[in-house]
């Protein structure tokens, strides 16, 4: 098995904000990436986030642990996309920072 693609995002909002904040938005990602990603299913452990998705036909698996100061994001890449890391890392990056950015209540 290979090591996870890891993406950590600091934050400044404490760790309840940052879960609330991630928690509201992350229902929403599902329908915005629609054309990539089906399946997303999701669900909470304390303060860590377990999910999994499907994305050109492979199943990806993942954790995403709500820290005081940072979001640690660890995905499971089937080998074939392995090769796209970079790019799925940048993507990840930019979808949470917009999560963590959004003012409470949405908007």
């Amino acid at each position: 098995m290979s090591q996870p693609l890891i993406v950590s995002i600091p934050h400044q909002l404490g760790r309840q904000e940052a879960k609330r904040r991630l928690d509201s938005g992350i229902g929403r990602l599902g329908p915005e990436l629609g054309a990539y990603v089906s399946g997303l299913d999701y669900s909470w452990n304390e303060d860590t986030l377990t999910f999994s998705a499907s994305a050109m036909w492979q199943k990806i698996t993942g954790r995403i642990a709500v820290l005081e100061d940072a979001l640690r994001i660890e995905i499971d890449l089937p080998w074939m996309m392995q090769l796209l890391g970079d790019t799925i890392a940048k993507q990840v990056r930019s979808r949470c920072i917009g999560l963590l950015e959004k003012p409470p209540g949405g908007g």
